[in-house]
Protein backbone atom coordinates (compact mmCIF):
# COMPACT_ATOMS: atom_id res chain seq x y z
CA UNK A 1 0.00 0.00 0.00
CA UNK A 2 2.78 2.37 0.98
CA UNK A 3 4.61 1.64 -2.29
CA UNK A 4 1.44 2.17 -4.30
CA UNK A 5 0.78 5.45 -2.45
CA UNK A 6 4.33 6.59 -3.09
CA UNK A 7 4.01 5.71 -6.78
CA UNK A 8 0.75 7.70 -7.05
CA UNK A 9 2.39 10.67 -5.31
CA UNK A 10 5.36 10.54 -7.69
CA UNK A 11 3.02 10.30 -10.67
CA UNK A 12 1.05 13.33 -9.49
CA UNK A 13 4.26 15.31 -8.95
CA UNK A 14 5.46 14.31 -12.40
CA UNK A 15 2.17 15.44 -13.98
CA UNK A 16 2.19 18.68 -12.01
CA UNK A 17 5.86 19.31 -12.84
CA UNK A 18 5.29 18.60 -16.50
CA UNK A 19 2.29 20.91 -16.53
CA UNK A 20 4.19 23.70 -14.83
CA UNK A 21 7.23 23.32 -17.11
CA UNK A 22 5.03 22.99 -20.18
CA UNK A 23 2.96 25.98 -19.17
CA UNK A 24 6.06 28.07 -18.47
CA UNK A 25 7.57 27.09 -21.81
CA UNK A 26 4.30 27.91 -23.60
CA UNK A 27 4.10 31.28 -21.84
CA UNK A 28 7.75 32.02 -22.76
CA UNK A 29 7.14 31.14 -26.40
CA UNK A 30 3.88 33.10 -26.61
CA UNK A 31 5.43 36.22 -25.05
CA UNK A 32 8.52 36.24 -27.27
CA UNK A 33 8.88 38.68 -30.19
CA UNK A 34 8.69 35.84 -32.72
CA UNK A 35 6.73 32.89 -31.24
CA UNK A 36 7.18 30.64 -34.29
CA UNK A 37 10.94 31.12 -34.27
CA UNK A 38 11.16 30.59 -30.51
CA UNK A 39 9.08 27.41 -30.77
CA UNK A 40 11.39 26.10 -33.48
CA UNK A 41 14.47 26.82 -31.36
CA UNK A 42 12.94 25.22 -28.25
CA UNK A 43 12.19 22.02 -30.17
CA UNK A 44 15.24 21.85 -32.45
CA UNK A 45 18.05 22.46 -29.97
CA UNK A 46 17.18 19.61 -27.54
CA UNK A 47 16.77 17.25 -30.51
CA UNK A 48 20.19 18.23 -31.84
CA UNK A 49 21.77 17.84 -28.41
CA UNK A 50 20.23 14.37 -28.11
CA UNK A 51 21.62 13.42 -31.55
CA UNK A 52 25.05 14.73 -30.52
CA UNK A 53 25.05 12.71 -27.33
CA UNK A 54 23.94 9.48 -29.02
CA UNK A 55 26.49 9.88 -31.83
CA UNK A 56 29.37 10.71 -29.47
CA UNK A 57 28.50 7.79 -27.19
CA UNK A 58 28.24 5.43 -30.15
CA UNK A 59 31.64 6.53 -31.52
CA UNK A 60 33.31 6.33 -28.12
CA UNK A 61 31.85 2.87 -27.46
CA UNK A 62 32.96 1.65 -30.90
CA UNK A 63 36.58 2.75 -30.37
CA UNK A 64 36.73 1.51 -26.78
CA UNK A 65 35.40 -2.01 -27.38
CA UNK A 66 36.38 -2.71 -30.99
CA UNK A 67 40.07 -2.14 -30.21
CA UNK A 68 40.01 -3.74 -26.76
CA UNK A 69 42.72 -6.37 -26.31
CA UNK A 70 44.26 -5.97 -29.77
CA UNK A 71 48.06 -5.89 -29.84
CA UNK A 72 49.58 -2.47 -30.57
CA UNK A 73 51.16 -2.38 -34.02
CA UNK A 74 49.50 -5.60 -35.19
CA UNK A 75 47.95 -5.87 -38.65
CA UNK A 76 44.67 -6.94 -37.06
CA UNK A 77 44.48 -3.75 -34.97
CA UNK A 78 45.31 -1.62 -38.01
CA UNK A 79 42.50 -3.29 -39.97
CA UNK A 80 39.95 -2.94 -37.16
CA UNK A 81 40.98 0.67 -36.50
CA UNK A 82 40.45 1.53 -40.19
CA UNK A 83 36.95 0.02 -40.00
CA UNK A 84 36.14 1.94 -36.79
CA UNK A 85 37.44 5.19 -38.31
CA UNK A 86 35.23 4.65 -41.35
CA UNK A 87 32.10 3.80 -39.32
CA UNK A 88 32.68 6.76 -37.03
CA UNK A 89 33.26 9.15 -39.93
CA UNK A 90 29.97 8.03 -41.51
CA UNK A 91 28.15 8.54 -38.19
CA UNK A 92 29.63 12.02 -37.90
CA UNK A 93 28.70 12.78 -41.51
CA UNK A 94 25.10 11.72 -40.87
CA UNK A 95 24.99 13.89 -37.73
CA UNK A 96 26.28 16.94 -39.63
CA UNK A 97 23.67 16.56 -42.37
CA UNK A 98 20.80 16.04 -39.92
CA UNK A 99 21.73 19.03 -37.74
CA UNK A 100 22.88 21.31 -40.59
CA UNK A 101 24.25 24.80 -40.07
CA UNK A 102 27.52 24.98 -38.18
CA UNK A 103 27.69 21.18 -38.13
CA UNK A 104 28.19 21.30 -41.91
CA UNK A 105 30.89 23.91 -41.32
CA UNK A 106 32.57 21.63 -38.79
CA UNK A 107 32.44 18.75 -41.28
CA UNK A 108 34.02 20.96 -43.95
CA UNK A 109 36.84 21.91 -41.57
CA UNK A 110 37.52 18.24 -40.87
CA UNK A 111 37.48 17.46 -44.60
CA UNK A 112 40.29 19.96 -45.16
CA UNK A 113 42.62 18.75 -42.39
CA UNK A 114 44.72 16.36 -44.46
CA UNK A 115 46.84 14.10 -42.25
CA UNK A 116 45.82 16.03 -39.10
CA UNK A 117 42.84 13.73 -38.58
CA UNK A 118 42.48 10.10 -39.74
CA UNK A 119 42.25 9.75 -43.51
CA UNK A 120 38.82 8.07 -43.30
CA UNK A 121 37.33 11.23 -41.76
CA UNK A 122 38.97 13.52 -44.32
CA UNK A 123 37.75 11.51 -47.33
CA UNK A 124 34.23 11.00 -45.97
CA UNK A 125 33.75 14.68 -45.18
CA UNK A 126 35.47 16.02 -48.29
CA UNK A 127 33.38 13.89 -50.65
CA UNK A 128 30.09 15.11 -49.22
CA UNK A 129 30.35 18.37 -47.29
CA UNK A 130 31.37 20.67 -50.13
CA UNK A 131 28.85 19.48 -52.71
CA UNK A 132 25.78 18.27 -50.78
CA UNK A 133 24.91 21.11 -48.43
CA UNK A 134 21.25 21.59 -47.41
CA UNK A 135 19.11 24.04 -49.40
CA UNK A 136 16.67 26.54 -47.92
CA UNK A 137 13.21 26.65 -49.52
CA UNK A 138 12.09 29.74 -51.45
CA UNK A 139 9.65 30.47 -48.61
CA UNK A 140 12.57 30.56 -46.16
CA UNK A 141 14.49 32.83 -48.54
CA UNK A 142 11.50 35.20 -48.65
CA UNK A 143 11.40 35.14 -44.86
CA UNK A 144 15.02 36.32 -44.68
CA UNK A 145 14.36 39.05 -47.28
CA UNK A 146 11.33 40.38 -45.40
CA UNK A 147 13.27 40.60 -42.14
CA UNK A 148 16.30 42.23 -43.75
CA UNK A 149 14.85 44.63 -46.34
CA UNK A 150 11.10 44.47 -45.76
CA UNK A 151 10.27 43.11 -49.22
CA UNK A 152 10.26 39.78 -51.05
CA UNK A 153 12.97 39.05 -53.67
CA UNK A 154 10.63 39.66 -56.63
CA UNK A 155 10.07 43.22 -55.39
CA UNK A 156 13.74 43.97 -54.64
CA UNK A 157 14.97 42.67 -58.01
CA UNK A 158 13.59 42.79 -61.55
CA UNK A 159 14.31 39.05 -61.82
CA UNK A 160 15.16 36.51 -59.12
CA UNK A 161 15.69 32.80 -59.74
CA UNK A 162 14.10 30.90 -56.79
CA UNK A 163 16.38 27.90 -57.42
CA UNK A 164 19.87 28.48 -55.98
CA UNK A 165 22.94 27.86 -58.16
CA UNK A 166 25.00 26.88 -55.11
CA UNK A 167 24.46 26.08 -51.44
CA UNK A 168 26.99 26.08 -48.61
CA UNK A 169 26.90 25.46 -44.89
CA UNK A 170 25.77 28.97 -43.92
CA UNK A 171 24.09 30.32 -47.04
CA UNK A 172 23.04 29.75 -50.64
CA UNK A 173 23.45 31.80 -53.81
CA UNK A 174 20.73 32.87 -56.26
CA UNK A 175 21.05 34.58 -59.64
CA UNK A 176 19.12 37.83 -60.00
CA UNK A 177 18.93 40.94 -62.17
CA UNK A 178 18.70 44.46 -60.77
CA UNK A 179 16.13 46.97 -61.99
CA UNK A 180 18.83 48.65 -64.09
CA UNK A 181 19.56 45.34 -65.86
CA UNK A 182 22.74 44.16 -64.12
CA UNK A 183 23.18 40.44 -63.48
CA UNK A 184 24.07 39.76 -59.86
CA UNK A 185 24.67 36.92 -57.42
CA UNK A 186 22.66 37.13 -54.20
CA UNK A 187 23.96 35.28 -51.17
CA UNK A 188 21.15 34.51 -48.70
CA UNK A 189 21.87 33.22 -45.21
CA UNK A 190 19.98 30.09 -44.20
CA UNK A 191 17.04 30.93 -41.91
CA UNK A 192 17.69 31.01 -38.15
CA UNK A 193 21.45 30.48 -38.51
CA UNK A 194 22.37 33.25 -36.06
CA UNK A 195 19.66 32.11 -33.64
CA UNK A 196 20.95 28.55 -33.30
CA UNK A 197 24.70 29.14 -33.78
CA UNK A 198 25.57 29.86 -30.13
CA UNK A 199 23.55 26.90 -28.80
CA UNK A 200 24.95 24.57 -31.48
CA UNK A 201 28.52 25.64 -30.72
CA UNK A 202 27.99 25.03 -27.01
CA UNK A 203 26.49 21.59 -27.69
CA UNK A 204 29.38 20.54 -29.93
CA UNK A 205 31.84 21.84 -27.34
CA UNK A 206 30.31 19.59 -24.66
CA UNK A 207 30.71 16.54 -26.91
CA UNK A 208 34.30 17.31 -27.93
CA UNK A 209 35.33 18.00 -24.33
CA UNK A 210 33.69 14.77 -23.19
CA UNK A 211 35.48 12.75 -25.87
CA UNK A 212 38.76 14.41 -24.88
CA UNK A 213 38.27 13.36 -21.26
CA UNK A 214 37.58 9.76 -22.34
CA UNK A 215 40.36 9.74 -24.98
CA UNK A 216 43.09 12.26 -24.03
CA UNK A 217 44.76 11.91 -27.44
CA UNK A 218 41.53 13.14 -29.09
CA UNK A 219 42.08 16.87 -28.57
CA UNK A 220 40.35 19.01 -31.15
CA UNK A 221 39.28 21.73 -28.73
CA UNK A 222 41.38 24.17 -30.78
CA UNK A 223 39.03 23.65 -33.73
CA UNK A 224 36.04 24.61 -31.59
CA UNK A 225 37.88 27.65 -30.25
CA UNK A 226 38.55 28.76 -33.80
CA UNK A 227 34.94 28.20 -34.89
CA UNK A 228 33.62 30.09 -31.86
CA UNK A 229 35.76 33.07 -32.82
CA UNK A 230 35.26 33.05 -36.57
CA UNK A 231 31.60 32.00 -36.88
CA UNK A 232 30.03 35.32 -35.72
CA UNK A 233 32.12 37.13 -38.35
CA UNK A 234 31.17 34.64 -41.07
CA UNK A 235 27.49 35.12 -40.20
CA UNK A 236 27.76 38.89 -40.75
CA UNK A 237 27.85 39.39 -44.52
CA UNK A 238 28.78 43.07 -44.13
CA UNK A 239 32.07 41.89 -42.60
CA UNK A 240 32.55 39.63 -45.63
CA UNK A 241 31.91 42.55 -47.99
CA UNK A 242 34.49 44.71 -46.20
CA UNK A 243 37.01 41.84 -46.30
CA UNK A 244 36.66 41.53 -50.08
CA UNK A 245 37.32 45.23 -50.58
CA UNK A 246 40.28 45.23 -48.19
CA UNK A 247 41.75 42.21 -49.98
CA UNK A 248 41.74 43.96 -53.37
CA UNK A 249 43.04 47.18 -51.82
CA UNK A 250 46.00 45.23 -50.39
CA UNK A 251 46.86 43.85 -53.84
CA UNK A 252 46.67 47.32 -55.40
CA UNK A 253 48.92 48.86 -52.73
CA UNK A 254 51.26 46.03 -51.67
CA UNK A 255 51.35 43.71 -54.71
CA UNK A 256 50.69 45.94 -57.75
CA UNK A 257 52.66 43.57 -60.03
CA UNK A 258 49.83 40.98 -59.89
CA UNK A 259 46.88 43.19 -58.91
CA UNK A 260 45.30 42.95 -62.38
CA UNK A 261 45.30 39.14 -62.15
CA UNK A 262 43.41 38.95 -58.82
CA UNK A 263 39.78 40.00 -58.49
CA UNK A 264 36.79 39.94 -56.13
CA UNK A 265 33.19 40.63 -57.19
CA UNK A 266 31.94 44.18 -56.72
CA UNK A 267 29.56 44.52 -53.76
CA UNK A 268 26.17 46.25 -54.16
CA UNK A 269 26.01 47.86 -50.74
CA UNK A 270 22.49 49.25 -51.21
CA UNK A 271 21.21 45.67 -51.74
CA UNK A 272 23.18 44.04 -48.92
CA UNK A 273 22.77 43.53 -45.18
CA UNK A 274 24.17 41.28 -42.46
CA UNK A 275 22.23 38.30 -43.92
CA UNK A 276 22.01 39.28 -47.59
CA UNK A 277 24.97 39.97 -49.87
CA UNK A 278 24.49 41.15 -53.44
CA UNK A 279 27.54 40.95 -55.68
CA UNK A 280 28.57 41.20 -59.30
CA UNK A 281 27.87 37.88 -61.04
CA UNK A 282 31.07 36.14 -62.15
CA UNK A 283 31.42 33.83 -65.15
CA UNK A 284 34.36 31.47 -65.35
CA UNK A 285 35.66 28.01 -64.53
CA UNK A 286 35.95 26.56 -61.06
CA UNK A 287 39.66 26.24 -60.32
CA UNK A 288 39.59 22.42 -60.31
CA UNK A 289 37.68 22.18 -63.63
CA UNK A 290 40.76 21.59 -65.77
CA UNK A 291 38.79 20.78 -68.93
CA UNK A 292 36.86 24.06 -68.82
CA UNK A 293 40.02 26.03 -68.00
CA UNK A 294 41.63 24.64 -71.16
CA UNK A 295 38.52 25.51 -73.20
CA UNK A 296 38.96 29.11 -72.05
CA UNK A 297 42.43 29.05 -73.65
CA UNK A 298 44.22 29.04 -70.31
CA UNK A 299 47.00 26.68 -69.23
CA UNK A 300 46.29 24.94 -65.86
CA UNK A 301 50.00 25.32 -65.09
CA UNK A 302 49.61 29.13 -65.28
CA UNK A 303 46.62 28.96 -62.94
CA UNK A 304 48.64 26.90 -60.44
CA UNK A 305 51.37 29.55 -60.43
CA UNK A 306 48.85 32.38 -60.00
CA UNK A 307 47.11 30.64 -57.08
CA UNK A 308 50.49 30.07 -55.38
CA UNK A 309 51.60 33.68 -55.86
CA UNK A 310 48.26 35.15 -54.81
CA UNK A 311 48.23 33.38 -51.46
CA UNK A 312 51.97 33.77 -50.88
CA UNK A 313 51.51 37.55 -51.24
CA UNK A 314 48.59 37.46 -48.77
CA UNK A 315 50.42 35.39 -46.15
CA UNK A 316 53.90 36.88 -46.30
CA UNK A 317 53.34 40.50 -47.37
CA UNK A 318 49.75 41.54 -46.63
CA UNK A 319 49.23 39.64 -43.37
CA UNK A 320 45.52 39.47 -44.29
CA UNK A 321 44.69 35.99 -45.55
CA UNK A 322 41.64 34.38 -47.16
CA UNK A 323 41.45 31.16 -45.10
CA UNK A 324 38.88 29.19 -47.06
CA UNK A 325 40.39 28.74 -50.54
CA UNK A 326 38.75 25.45 -51.48
CA UNK A 327 37.91 24.89 -55.14
CA UNK A 328 34.34 26.23 -54.95
CA UNK A 329 35.65 29.61 -53.78
CA UNK A 330 38.17 30.11 -56.61
CA UNK A 331 37.01 31.02 -60.13
CA UNK A 332 39.31 31.34 -63.15
CA UNK A 333 38.65 33.48 -66.22
CA UNK A 334 40.80 35.07 -68.94
CA UNK A 335 42.42 38.30 -67.74
CA UNK A 336 40.22 41.23 -68.92
CA UNK A 337 43.35 42.93 -70.27
CA UNK A 338 43.55 40.22 -72.95
CA UNK A 339 47.25 39.61 -72.26
CA UNK A 340 48.81 36.34 -73.39
CA UNK A 341 51.84 34.34 -72.33
CA UNK A 342 54.83 33.45 -74.55
CA UNK A 343 52.92 30.43 -75.88
CA UNK A 344 50.04 32.61 -77.06
CA UNK A 345 47.70 31.33 -74.34
CA UNK A 346 45.36 33.61 -72.37
CA UNK A 347 46.73 34.84 -69.06
CA UNK A 348 44.38 33.89 -66.21
CA UNK A 349 42.67 36.07 -63.65
CA UNK A 350 41.81 34.51 -60.28
CA UNK A 351 38.45 35.54 -58.83
CA UNK A 352 38.20 35.07 -55.06
CA UNK A 353 34.75 34.25 -53.63
CA UNK A 354 33.42 33.86 -50.07
CA UNK A 355 35.44 36.37 -48.04
CA UNK A 356 33.85 35.47 -44.71
CA UNK A 357 36.88 33.79 -43.15
CA UNK A 358 40.03 35.95 -43.01
CA UNK A 359 42.90 35.99 -40.54
CA UNK A 360 45.34 38.80 -39.78
CA UNK A 361 48.97 37.99 -39.00
CA UNK A 362 50.76 40.51 -36.80
CA UNK A 363 54.26 41.65 -37.81
CA UNK A 364 56.20 39.09 -35.73
CA UNK A 365 54.00 36.15 -36.76
CA UNK A 366 54.15 37.16 -40.42
CA UNK A 367 57.95 37.63 -40.28
CA UNK A 368 58.56 34.27 -38.59
CA UNK A 369 56.13 32.44 -40.88
CA UNK A 370 57.79 33.94 -43.98
CA UNK A 371 61.23 33.14 -42.54
CA UNK A 372 60.15 29.55 -41.88
CA UNK A 373 58.96 29.02 -45.45
CA UNK A 374 62.13 30.63 -46.81
CA UNK A 375 64.13 28.16 -44.70
CA UNK A 376 61.99 25.23 -45.91
CA UNK A 377 62.52 26.10 -49.57
CA UNK A 378 66.28 26.57 -49.05
CA UNK A 379 66.69 23.44 -46.82
CA UNK A 380 68.06 25.48 -43.89
CA UNK A 381 67.66 23.14 -40.89
CA UNK A 382 68.85 25.67 -38.27
CA UNK A 383 66.48 28.39 -39.49
CA UNK A 384 63.61 25.88 -39.66
CA UNK A 385 64.20 25.01 -36.00
CA UNK A 386 64.58 28.65 -34.94
CA UNK A 387 61.44 30.01 -36.57
CA UNK A 388 59.31 26.93 -35.79
CA UNK A 389 60.13 27.48 -32.11
CA UNK A 390 59.19 31.16 -32.37
CA UNK A 391 55.82 30.18 -33.85
CA UNK A 392 55.10 27.87 -30.90
CA UNK A 393 56.26 24.42 -32.03
CA UNK A 394 59.07 24.32 -29.47
CA UNK A 395 62.50 22.73 -29.82
CA UNK A 396 61.04 19.20 -29.75
CA UNK A 397 58.32 19.33 -32.43
CA UNK A 398 59.88 21.49 -35.16
CA UNK A 399 60.58 18.42 -37.32
CA UNK A 400 56.91 17.43 -37.16
CA UNK A 401 55.82 21.02 -37.87
CA UNK A 402 58.01 21.13 -40.98
CA UNK A 403 56.54 17.81 -42.08
CA UNK A 404 52.94 19.01 -41.70
CA UNK A 405 53.65 22.22 -43.63
CA UNK A 406 55.37 20.48 -46.54
CA UNK A 407 53.89 16.96 -46.34
CA UNK A 408 57.43 15.62 -46.67
CA UNK A 409 59.53 13.56 -44.22
CA UNK A 410 62.38 15.40 -42.48
CA UNK A 411 65.14 13.75 -44.53
CA UNK A 412 63.44 15.13 -47.65
CA UNK A 413 62.81 18.58 -46.13
CA UNK A 414 66.54 19.13 -45.54
CA UNK A 415 67.60 17.50 -48.80
CA UNK A 416 69.46 20.10 -50.90
CA UNK A 417 68.07 18.96 -54.28
CA UNK A 418 66.03 21.61 -56.08
CA UNK A 419 62.85 19.51 -56.08
CA UNK A 420 63.09 18.26 -52.48
CA UNK A 421 59.62 19.52 -51.51
CA UNK A 422 57.76 18.31 -54.60
CA UNK A 423 55.06 15.72 -53.94
CA UNK A 424 54.46 13.43 -56.90
CA UNK A 425 51.00 12.42 -55.67
CA UNK A 426 51.78 8.72 -56.03
CA UNK A 427 50.27 5.97 -53.89
CA UNK A 428 53.69 5.49 -52.29
CA UNK A 429 53.78 9.17 -51.28
CA UNK A 430 50.31 8.99 -49.76
CA UNK A 431 51.03 5.72 -47.94
CA UNK A 432 54.19 7.17 -46.42
CA UNK A 433 52.38 10.30 -45.21
CA UNK A 434 49.49 8.28 -43.77
CA UNK A 435 51.95 6.05 -41.93
CA UNK A 436 53.61 9.08 -40.35
CA UNK A 437 50.23 10.59 -39.44
CA UNK A 438 49.17 7.38 -37.70
CA UNK A 439 52.51 6.85 -36.00
CA UNK A 440 52.78 10.41 -34.63
CA UNK A 441 49.11 11.11 -33.91
CA UNK A 442 49.67 12.04 -30.20
CA UNK A 443 52.52 14.39 -31.15
CA UNK A 444 50.39 15.98 -33.88
CA UNK A 445 47.63 16.62 -31.32
CA UNK A 446 50.17 18.21 -28.96
CA UNK A 447 51.57 20.40 -31.75
CA UNK A 448 48.09 21.60 -32.71
CA UNK A 449 47.45 22.44 -29.05
CA UNK A 450 50.62 24.55 -28.89
CA UNK A 451 50.37 26.51 -32.12
CA UNK A 452 48.54 29.86 -32.20
CA UNK A 453 45.11 29.58 -33.82
CA UNK A 454 46.16 31.90 -36.64
CA UNK A 455 48.86 29.38 -37.60
CA UNK A 456 46.33 26.55 -37.44
CA UNK A 457 44.28 28.46 -40.01
CA UNK A 458 47.41 28.80 -42.15
CA UNK A 459 47.73 25.00 -42.02
CA UNK A 460 44.14 24.66 -43.18
CA UNK A 461 44.79 27.19 -45.95
CA UNK A 462 47.87 25.23 -47.03
CA UNK A 463 45.81 22.04 -47.17
CA UNK A 464 43.19 23.72 -49.38
CA UNK A 465 45.85 25.13 -51.71
CA UNK A 466 47.65 21.79 -51.89
CA UNK A 467 44.39 20.12 -52.91
CA UNK A 468 43.76 22.76 -55.61
CA UNK A 469 47.32 22.47 -56.89
CA UNK A 470 47.00 18.70 -57.06
CA UNK A 471 43.90 19.03 -59.25
CA UNK A 472 45.65 21.45 -61.60
CA UNK A 473 49.04 19.75 -62.07
CA UNK A 474 48.49 16.26 -60.59
CA UNK A 475 50.91 16.65 -57.72
CA UNK A 476 52.78 19.64 -56.36
CA UNK A 477 54.65 21.99 -58.67
CA UNK A 478 58.30 22.91 -58.27
CA UNK A 479 57.44 26.31 -59.73
CA UNK A 480 54.94 26.85 -56.89
CA UNK A 481 57.65 26.25 -54.28
CA UNK A 482 60.00 28.64 -56.08
CA UNK A 483 57.26 31.27 -55.96
CA UNK A 484 56.77 30.65 -52.23
CA UNK A 485 60.55 30.90 -51.73
CA UNK A 486 60.75 34.14 -53.70
CA UNK A 487 57.79 35.90 -52.06
CA UNK A 488 58.71 34.77 -48.52
CA UNK A 489 62.32 35.92 -49.08
CA UNK A 490 61.12 39.30 -50.36
CA UNK A 491 58.87 39.69 -47.31
CA UNK A 492 61.73 38.83 -44.91
CA UNK A 493 64.09 41.27 -46.63
CA UNK A 494 61.45 44.03 -46.67
CA UNK A 495 60.94 43.56 -42.94
CA UNK A 496 64.69 43.74 -42.33
CA UNK A 497 65.07 46.81 -44.55
CA UNK A 498 62.40 48.57 -42.50
CA UNK A 499 64.36 47.91 -39.29
CA UNK A 500 67.95 48.63 -40.44
CA UNK A 501 69.71 51.29 -38.36
CA UNK A 502 73.44 51.22 -39.13
CA UNK A 503 75.61 50.98 -42.23
CA UNK A 504 76.76 47.50 -41.15
CA UNK A 505 73.15 46.32 -40.85
CA UNK A 506 72.35 47.84 -44.24
CA UNK A 507 75.30 46.04 -45.83
CA UNK A 508 74.31 42.75 -44.15
CA UNK A 509 70.74 42.94 -45.48
CA UNK A 510 72.02 43.86 -48.96
CA UNK A 511 74.36 40.88 -49.02
CA UNK A 512 71.56 38.58 -47.84
CA UNK A 513 69.33 39.89 -50.62
CA UNK A 514 72.09 39.31 -53.20
CA UNK A 515 72.60 35.75 -51.87
CA UNK A 516 68.86 34.99 -52.03
CA UNK A 517 68.59 36.29 -55.60
CA UNK A 518 71.56 34.14 -56.64
CA UNK A 519 70.09 31.00 -55.05
CA UNK A 520 66.69 31.61 -56.62
CA UNK A 521 68.34 32.11 -60.01
CA UNK A 522 70.20 28.79 -59.65
CA UNK A 523 66.96 27.04 -58.66
CA UNK A 524 65.13 28.63 -61.59
CA UNK A 525 67.86 27.46 -63.97
CA UNK A 526 67.69 23.94 -62.51
CA UNK A 527 63.91 24.00 -63.02
CA UNK A 528 64.41 25.00 -66.65
CA UNK A 529 66.87 22.12 -67.15
CA UNK A 530 64.40 19.67 -65.61
CA UNK A 531 61.59 20.95 -67.85
CA UNK A 532 63.75 20.63 -70.99
CA UNK A 533 64.79 17.12 -69.99
CA UNK A 534 61.15 16.16 -69.39
CA UNK A 535 60.11 17.62 -72.76
CA UNK A 536 62.85 15.66 -74.56
CA UNK A 537 61.74 12.38 -72.98
CA UNK A 538 58.22 12.96 -74.31
CA UNK A 539 59.41 13.47 -77.89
Amino acid sequence: MAARSLWKTRSKLLVIGSSVCGGSAAAFIASSEDPSKTLKLCTNIPVRLFRNTVTAASIAFDYEYSLLGLAEGSSEKAKIKHEVHLRSAQKLQELCFKNGGIYIKLGQHIGQLDYLVPEEYVHTMRESMLNKCPVSSYEQVCEVFKKEVGETPDKVFAEFDPVPIASASLAQVHVARTHDGKKVAVKVQHAHMTDTAAADTAAVEVIVNTLHRIFPSFDYRWLLDEMSESLPKELDFLVEAKNSEKCLDNFRKLSPHIAEYVYAPTVYWNLSSSKLLTMEFMDGAQVNDVAKIKKLGIQPYEVSKLVSQTFAEMMFKHGFVHCDPHAANLIVRPAPSGKRNIYGKQKPQLVLLDHGLYKELDFNTRFNYASLWKALVFSDANAIKQHSAKLGAGDDLYVLFAGILTMRPWKQVINTSVDHLVIQGTKEDRSELQMYASQYFPQISELLRRLPRVILLMLKTNDCLRSVNNELVKGSSLESFLIVGKVSSEAVLEAKWSQKKTLVQWLKVWLEGFSVEARLWVMQFALWVLQVRKALTLV
